[in-house]
């Protein structure tokens, strides 16, 4: 299903539900005495019942913010599954994500018949595409070993496969409420498909390499991956269902027989969503042998990476990056990601709030790759939906290292400046203060 790009700016008989919205759109002499009154919208860094868990000590805070997040609809037997590896598990963020990247990585090994990292590399895109299709873990494997063509459909990977770039041609993104509790009401749950399958890579597959009659210095075997997710930091909200879609993987291709004859090395790490922790975190994999690394998290931590890795001929493969430039990455072939570019979930944002028919919108974004980047395309295409270039407001906040709040005061005075009828605020766990900012600067959310 596309997205409907035909929504325009509702007229002046709407205005009795949008209590801040004068009748004309491009009208700017607002009554600044007014109070101000916004709906709240979030993205896949804050729409999570993690983030509910924030505001304990003012409940109801969320109740009727909205947001996106890449998200296939997941079956009552994959939670199952996750959750024999995390029984409390409440949130299934980028899971399905996370698993396919271990499992891609796995069935690649196995066809290339090598752990080294440039030829184990090359398969990757193909397992995505062309050939037999499968959506077991044991199926896929066995058809692997066999040498077969194959084509994986996994949890998050449905309907197109990777792209030339190593990254999903299509995705399915949730539209996702939050409830009087702060917590996700999923009954209000709506999907929606983006991306095109027709830009699925038609490179063909390198031929499947056997592992008879080689030597085991050349297989490498076993496959070892490494962590580089938040397992501290802002993104932190995020690790669990992150880890566990990881370790469920692991578990599932162990059962199956692992990868070239020996179960699948971990070695966990941590991004911290922060530059520091994860470079140490990479240096490290880089001495242990780590042939894949799986992460970072946070779009800008995989910028700050990602050239470490390449000189060290290693694979990067994140479940969890949206930002779209990192597809134009300097990469060597070496980065791959199971999550879709923020094209997609610009796209999808911009059309949940055009059908809700708000009128002026402030931006604020943490200010770094994932941040202005997904800000960014949210205003290209509210603008190309038919809302005025001066109706929408762009501002950033800079993320604070360490547990230090981010200082969001000069970003919500100008949210209270400008009157909008709607706060888009995208970020992870830190952006949790510009609500709270809101509130005490007297903005009245709607609910």
């Amino acid at each position: 299903m596309h997205l409907s790009r035909g929504v325009t700016v509702a007229a002046c008989t709407v205005a009795v539900v949008l209590s801040m919205t004068a009748c004309k759109s491009g009208d700017t002499d607002r009554d600044s005495t007014s109070a101000t009154q916004v709906r709240l919208y979030g993205a896949d860094g804050n729409m999570s019942n993690s983030f509910g868990e924030e505001f304990k000590d003012q409940p109801g805070t969320l109740a009727g913010m909205k947001g996106t997040t890449p998200l296939t609809p997941l079956s009552e037997e994959f939670k199952r599954r996750l959750h024999t590896i995390d029984p409390t598990l409440n949130d299934y963020t980028y899971a399905a994500e996370s698993y396919d990247a271990v499992v891609i990585v796995s069935l690649a090994a196995e066809l290339a018949g090598t752990t080294a990292p440039k030829e184990l590399a090359k398969y990757i895109n193909g397992v995505t595409t062309g050939g037999q299709e499968c959506d077991v873990v044991k199926q896929c494997l066995e058809l692997a070993r066999a040498g077969t063509d194959l084509s994986y459909r996994g949890v998050s990977l449905r309907r197109g496969g990777f792209t030339d770039a190593g990254e999903p041609s299509t995705a399915s993104y949730a539209t996702l409420h939050f409830g009087s509790t702060d917590q996700l009401d999923d009954g209000k749950t709506e999907y929606v498909g983006a991306g095109d399958a027709s830009t699925t890579t038609r490179a063909p597959a390198p031929a499947p390499r056997p592992t008879e009659g080689r030597r085991r210095s050349e297989i490498g075997a076993p496959l070892t991956l490494g962590g580089l997710l938040p397992k501290t930091g802002d993104l932190s909200l995020m690790y669990p269902p992150l880890i566990a879609g990881a370790r469920l993987a692991l578990a599932e291709i162990d059962a199956a027989g692992g990868v070239l004859g020996e179960p699948v090395k971990w070695i966990d790490g941590d991004d911290g969503t922060d530059p520091t922790v994860a470079t140490k975190t990479v240096q490290r994999h880089i001495r242990d042998g780590v042939h894949v690394i799986i992460g970072a998290a946070a779009s800008g931590i995989t910028r700050a990476v990602l050239p470490a890795v390449v000189r060290a001929e290693r694979i990067l493969f994140s479940p969890s990056n949206t930002a779209a430039d990192l597809t134009e990455a300097d990469d060597k072939g070496l980065y791959f990601r199971t999550a879709p570019s923020d094209l997609l979930q610009g796209k999808a944002l911009a059309d949940v709030m055009m059908r809700d028919s708000v009128q002026r919108v402030a931006i604020v974004a943490r200010a770094d790759a994932y941040g202005e980047g997904l800000q960014r395309n949210v205003s290209d295409d509210l603008k190309r939906a038919g809302m005025p270039a001066d109706q929408i407001k762009l501002l950033s906040y800079e993320p604070a290292e360490g547990n230090a709040k981010p200082d969001v005061s000069d970003a919500v005075q100008q949210v209270k400046d400008f009157q909008p009828d709607a706060v888009l605020i995208i970020g992870f766990g830190e952006s949790a203060e510009v609500i709270r900012a809101l509130k005490a600067a007297g903005v009245q959310i709607r609910h």
